[in-house]
């Protein structure tokens, strides 16, 4: 599964303010809410029961939210980045600016999986991250991460 087809261009916001973790999650659900028809409140307790689980902070300032949602018939994706980053209990121990969050239908099963690790792959290039970190748009974000996959150095 391709980001394009994860992710729409008016599911992705260039500037947040959040304060907290739990604040930065409400803002990524009340934009899946609004985007995909659901409700802001089902999407932000299915994300923090995900977080009770083990902390989405995949590292390197970023996280990778999940939940699986009723009312979904296909994988979804949010980006979010913030203006500051706040503490998510990251596995590097840093705080997170940039959010990659994802909602996939209660059966998605395998298909879930694989765009966790596409996204992962994703926002594992440094360069990437730098980037998307001074990009100012929605467009100019959109283009850095629907963009061909570039292969890695070994």
């Amino acid at each position: 599964m391709s980001i394009e087809e994860l992710l729409d261009r008016r599911a992705v916001t260039p500037r947040l303010s959040a304060r907290s973790k739990r604040q930065a999650l409400s803002l990524v659900a009340e934009t899946a809410a609004r985007r995909f028809g659901l409700d802001a409140g089902e999407v932000l307790d299915a994300l923090l029961a995900r977080e009770q689980a083990g902390s989405t902070g995949v590292g390197s300032g970023v996280a990778v939210p999940h939940a699986k949602l009723e009312g979904l018939d296909r994988m979804h994706g949010v980006f979010v980045r913030l203006e500051a980053p706040v503490d998510y209990d990251s596995v590097d121990g840093q705080p997170v600016d940039l959010l990659f969050a994802l909602f996939a239908p209660p059966d998605a099963g395998a298909d879930h999986l694989r765009a966790l690790a596409r996204v992962a792959r994703l926002l594992r290039q440094a360069d990437l991250r730098e980037q998307l970190r001074h990009a100012h748009t929605t467009d100019a974000i959109y283009a850095l991460l629907a963009q061909p996959a570039r292969p890695s150095a070994a």
